[in-house]
């Protein structure tokens, strides 16, 4: 089964309130950046954006948003709740991993919010090509992903499998640092603890510029 099957297997057999990264609540560290104007309302693009949480509320934010995701079905419950909220999101079904030319240098942001570690190493640079080719020159991408050092899923190994069936891969700073400077420019890369549904995660956010 691969990872489109995967996600479109869980939006729709479970509840939202138990798909472990379906968060109703901005992230602080998001939240923070649009409070102090470190981001500002801009056409933004929301990678693998799921039920759509943090489209609407970046676009009840002011943000022009718009939200892709591998699953159909994410991108369904993303546009009824986006409805019921009474905001404007545009929600497309795609792989990040697909030709995006379409959306070529289209958004002044994007934003990967524990999305990377879904993506192997060998589709790694596919991935920040197509994020590279749909923004704007000087554009901002901000990632954030698992670390190596976080304690979930056992605790050990680069690939770890979940609860839920699906695999991840989790990154050094070191890694992620080769990974991104050829495209972009390295604002911030450090090491922070988030929260989580279950607990909190080690994580690796980085800011990059294009």
């Amino acid at each position: 089964m691969d990872i489109r099957e995967q996600m479109d297997n869980i939006y729709r057999d479970l509840p939202l309130d138990s798909v472990p990264w379906n968060m109703t609540e901005p992230p602080p560290l998001l939240v923070e950046a649009v409070e102090t104007g470190k981001i500002e309302p801009c056409e933004v693009v929301d990678l693998g954006c799921g039920a759509g949480n943090y489209s609407i509320w970046l676009a009840q934010k002011g943000f022009h948003v718009t939200g892709l995701d591998i699953s159909v079905e994410a991108i369904a419950k993303a546009r009824a709740l986006a409805s019921e909220a009474g905001v404007c999101c545009r929600f497309e079904a795609v792989s990040l991993l697909d030709d995006l030319s379409r959306h070529a240098s289209s958004f002044d942001l994007a934003i990967d919010w524990e999305v990377l570690h879904h993506v192997f190493p060998a589709d790694r640079e596919c991935f920040v090509r197509n994020v590279h080719s749909i923004l704007k020159p000087g554009g901002t991408y901000f990632s954030l992903s698992f670390s190596e050092d976080d304690p979930a899923f056992g605790g050990e190994g680069k690939f770890r499998d979940t609860p839920l069936g699906t695999k991840l891969y989790f990154s050094s700073e070191e890694e992620l640092r080769k990974l991104f400077s050829p495209s972009f420019e390295i604002l911030d890369l450090r090491t922070i603890e988030i929260p989580g549904k279950y607990g909190p995660h080690t994580a690796n956010a980085v800011w990059l510029k294009r």
